[in-house]
């Protein structure tokens, strides 16, 4: 058995422990309530943007715009949005298992644009290939810097260096539920844009509504394109943010409970080390005092 220093000394470290993992929860607790109404203020625009303009741009197969159909290149360009920081939880190691868990994004033909340190460092200790590092970005996200990320996409796939573009992000249900997230971005094809609408609004008359355009088509999707990949990379890192601070409250609300638990273990050992020893001094004096009668 530990002797009672040793066990008071683990004891008051674990407290100190636990002073920081609540306080962090405390802090977390204060960040969720500011990044979950930012998510669900813009997720219905998420939402409906993400809907329109895969449909648009499903049914604009006959347009000649490089954003329309796939270029040839083989390669696939993943925005990858991660924490700068951890302690919490499963929240960054699900984003990356979401993409090395999937057979077919192969890992030769893949170029990392990292939002998030975590996401950075995991990947790129894993071999990928970290094309672009906006780590800053995740801390306080903006439209303007979801514009820029944007555009480098887009001008690296009318380059021809990238032939498809994803987002890995985790989705903000709710308070304790966070889903990670891969969302095709660009190409689009029916598939993608029936599968983003109910299962019954997709039916005969939906397939066949003509589109039309108002300007010429080429313009309008130069137009609609980059604001719609801006949009949906802002309306994630918004996601992105809210589940990080979800999921770091609930993980040091964890470590608080589990704390709590070993202090009150340690305080019983501790008690049965101070019973023991008492017992042994008495032990002691009584056996003196009848050596010495």
């Amino acid at each position: 058995m530990a002797s009672m220093k040793d066990i008071k000394r683990r004891r008051n470290s674990i407290q100190s422990t636990q002073q920081i993992t609540k306080a962090m929860k405390l802090v977390s607790t204060v960040k969720l309530q500011k990044a979950r109404n930012r998510a669900e203020d813009s997720k219905a625009y998420f939402n409906c943007m993400y809907e329109t303009m895969t449909s648009l741009l499903a049914k604009a197969g006959a347009v000649n715009h490089p954003y329309v159909r796939s270029n040839g290149s083989q390669k696939k360009a993943i925005v990858v949005v991660t924490s700068n920081r951890g302690l919490a939880g499963g929240y960054n190691s699900n984003i990356v298992k979401l993409i090395t868990g999937n057979e077919e994004l192969k890992k030769e033909d893949l170029r990392i644009y990292a939002v998030g340190g975590k996401g950075v460092e995991l990947l790129g200790h894993r071999g990928y290939e970290i094309t672009a590092d906006y780590s800053d970005i995740i801390e306080e996200p903006c439209y303007g810097d979801a514009k820029t990320i944007a555009a480098r996409l887009l001008e690296d796939f009318e380059k021809g260096e990238i032939g498809e573009i994803y987002l890995a992000y985790t989705f903000f249900k709710n308070t304790v539920s966070h889903i990670p997230t891969l969302l095709k971005v660009l190409p689009v094809e029916e598939k993608e844009a029936e599968e983003g609408k109910e299962k019954d609004t997709v039916d005969a008359v939906d397939k066949i509504t003509p589109m039309n355009f108002e300007p010429k088509e080429e313009e309008a999707i130069g137009l609609l394109v980059p604001k719609y990949i801006s949009s949906i990379l802002y309306g994630a890192f918004i996601e992105a943010v809210a589940s990080e601070n979800g999921a770091r409250m609930q993980a040091m609300d964890s470590a608080t409970s589990n704390a709590e638990e070993m202090i009150d273990d340690l305080e019983l050992k501790y008690n049965r080390a101070r019973q023991g020893a008492i017992t042994q001094e008495l032990t002691e004096i009584i056996a003196g005092a009848e050596a010495i009668g």
